[in-house]
């Protein structure tokens, strides 16, 4: 699946829990779908837990 057809799937989640639920339903939506990307970017090896707790001049890369 595309990254385009992904975006467009995620926009569409974000536009109907604000349209049904509120401003507090796209909130919730908006920041589970964050979490649900850190987690996913965890189990393909892209992110290691150490990336969030490292300085900025201590880049390894």
């Amino acid at each position: 699946m595309s990254m385009a057809v992904i975006g467009m799937v995620a926009g569409m989640a974000l536009g109907f829990a604000g349209y049904f639920g509120g401003f507090g339903a796209f909130l919730l939506v908006a920041a589970l779908g964050a979490v649900g990307f850190v987690a996913g970017r965890f189990l393909e090896g892209d992110l290691e837990p150490g990336d969030f707790f490292r300085g900025r001049g201590d880049r390894r890369r």
